[in-house]
């Protein structure tokens, strides 16, 4: 059979696959085993060759890729449907408190004479910030995303 980018090819024990977390090594077998492993972030993956998937059960509720014969498909938490709700519960964490604070700062200005009167704008654009870092830091920890095995990567360049 042709190895050709052009054919698609089924999960097996046999072959390497790109890790779908930090996409920089190969996930191949372990010995002894009947999961696979990453070269590089070394995570551990459980496979089921039926529905041609892999499960990372380090975490609870675990993530699942299915393999589509060229690439992973997305992650999914097993048992766990995200959907339209959480991503507008997380715009309004976002912007509901910065705009409270900016409006409290629009409707009772400080006096421009005051040595601190920028501390208001300062303060919105701080809530601003800390809310979004929040959501992005959920959403890190949610997806794993191997932040130090990319930092890693930058720093020690594989040949």
């Amino acid at each position: 059979m042709n190895k050709s980018p052009v054919f698609s090819t089924t999960l097996n024990f046999q072959d390497h696959y790109p890790c779908p977390i930090c996409r920089i090594g190969t996930i191949s077998t372990m010995p002894l085993m009947e999961a696979m492993s990453c070269d590089f972030c070394h995570e551990i993956f459980t496979i089921n060759l039926e529905s041609q998937e892999i499960k990372m059960p380090s975490r609870q509720p675990p993530l699942v890729w299915r393999w589509n014969g060229w690439k992973w498909n997305q992650a999914q938490l097993e048992g766990v449907e995200l959907g339209w709700g959480y991503i507008l519960a997380a715009i309004a964490f976002i912007i509901f408190p910065t705009s409270l604070i900016a409006i409290g700062a629009y409707y009772f200005p400080p006096r421009p004479d005051v040595p601190l009167s920028w501390i208001p704008y300062i303060w919105t654009i701080l809530t601003f910030l800390l809310h979004l870092s929040i959501i992005i830091w959920i959403f890190i920890e949610v997806y794993q995303i191997p932040i130090q095995a990319y930092w890693r990567a930058i720093i020690q360049p594989r040949n």
